[in-house]
């Protein structure tokens, strides 16, 4: 029989305070109930019981143990277990108040004892923790399951969208040599409006106005960046630029785009099964996609051969279109673009390539991730035409930092170079007229 509150607070050996102790001893009590609960308990048929008399059957089983171990601990501790285990069953155990808070963008477990979390761009270390590798592996599975895919030694790596659009990518042994390994990058439901680019800093007004005008005149644009700097939240945003009366098919590997259209189809890669069959590649898609009449496509992220079929897009009638690449900066986003063209070997010349990334593309955006956390639009670039040493690209905007406030935070401005782009023309004709003041250079 399961105590009343009163009961169990008015318990002899049972203290109602907060147990004394630094929290790393406190970390350690808790761990131990736990634990002991997750042995004592059959995970299985808890599931087939419904989530609120499993709190009273948890709450007894709690009750019962902290008595038998003599662990003083008060009852909003004893609550928070009940939630632990709860989470165990029915979420994602430690995981979960991680995913419940909506401040925090990445989830990284290292391993079983060791889990971080960014927050604001910056990584911190948590004190969560998993039972053991074995507990780690479990949670990993029922993400992938959930997701239609598997992980196991002969598919060792997984790539998969969680139910709340979030990405995992996990991976366990033997490929990391410190047990099971996760990587949860969470997505928000809200795409940052232009005003919000402009009060975090990550862009000016001048340089909204111009990307604004660029996808209104179906200029067709890169986003470049590292890791994490930002390129899909830029390429959600741009896409508001976008007409309601046009038709997007958007590919992806994961989904994570979240276009602001109506007229919009959403495609998205598929593993190979068991056998090694039925693998869907994003080339695949937008070879397909050229057949479903899109007046844009975007790429969520170009990483392969279908570069290639990319390029062809964009110089076949499907201006406007859209793609990121990981690149440190636009000379270096095109040679990587030329480099994924050679991936598909179909016998193309480099002169032969770099004339299509010059016919096909007329603006880089490279974005940046600096140490304090912050995003940046840190380079707006034209691409003009070609030289011996390959693309030349002509800096249009750029962000500049003086150093460092008090509080560690980066400072800068951003500047425009003087540069007035040659597409200024198209735009016009596009009914797009953008003033000269916009590309004067600062002084």
């Amino acid at each position: 029989m399961s105590l009343s509150p009163r009961q169990f607070r008015g318990r002899q050996g049972i203290k109602s305070r907060t147990p004394t102790g630094s929290s790393e001893r406190y970390f350690d009590l808790k761990t131990k109930v736990h634990r002991k609960l997750l042995d004592s308990l059959n995970t299985d048929t808890l599931k087939l019981i419904s989530k609120e008399r499993l709190r009273v059957e948890i709450g007894s089983a709690v009750e019962q143990l902290l008595l038998k171990e003599n662990i003083p601990m008060t009852l909003p501790e004893r609550d928070r277990i009940i939630e632990e285990i709860l989470d165990e069953v029915f979420g994602l155990g430690p995981l979960e108040p991680l995913l419940k808070d909506p401040a925090i963008t990445e989830i990284l477990a290292n391993n079983a004892r060791k889990v971080y979390i960014e927050r604001n761009g910056v990584l911190h270390r948590t004190n969560v923790q998993f039972k053991d590798d074995r507990h780690l592996l479990h949670i990993i599975e029922k993400i992938v399951a959930a997701a239609g895919r598997r992980i196991d030694e002969a598919n060792p790596i997984v790539d998969a969208r969680m139910a709340d659009g979030s990405r995992l990518t996990a991976a366990i042994p033997p490929v990391v040599l410190d047990g099971p390994s996760l990587a949860i990058r969470r997505f928000g439901g809200h795409v940052l409006t232009n005003e919000e680019l402009i009060q975090n800093g990550t862009l000016s007004p001048a340089m909204l106005q111009l990307m604004g005008g660029c996808v209104r005149a179906r200029l067709n644009l890169v986003v470049s960046g590292g890791a994490g700097s930002g390129k899909t939240t830029l390429l959600n945003a741009l896409s508001r630029f976008i007409p309601e009366t046009e038709r997007i098919v958007t590919i992806e590997d994961a989904a994570e785009l979240m276009m602001q259209q109506r007229h919009l189809v959403r495609l998205e890669t598929r593993p190979a099964n068991i056998e090694g069959q039925g693998a869907i590649t994003q080339r695949d898609l937008v070879i397909n996609a050229l057949r479903m009449r899109p007046d844009r496509i975007v790429v969520g992220e170009a990483r392969g051969a279908e570069a290639l079929d990319m390029l062809q897009a964009m110089n076949t009638g499907h201006d406007g279109s859209m793609t990121t690449i990981h690149a440190n900066s636009p000379r270096d986003c095109f040679h990587r673009i030329e480099t994924m063209v050679l991936m598909a070997n179909v016998g193309l010349t480099e002169p032969v390539i770099r004339q299509q990334i010059v016919s096909a593309i007329q603006l880089d955006v490279q974005m940046v991730r600096l140490h304090d956390g912050s995003r940046k639009v840190s380079s707006i670039a034209e691409l003009v035409g070609l030289d011996a040493d390959g693309v030349i690209v002509e800096e249009i905007f750029r962000f500049e930092r003086t150093g460092v406030d008090q509080n560690k935070r980066v400072t800068g401005r951003f500047r425009a170079s003087g540069y007035r782009p040659q597409f200024l023309d198209r735009l016009h004709a596009a009914g797009v007229d953008l003033p000269d003041s916009l590309f004067a250079e600062a002084e």
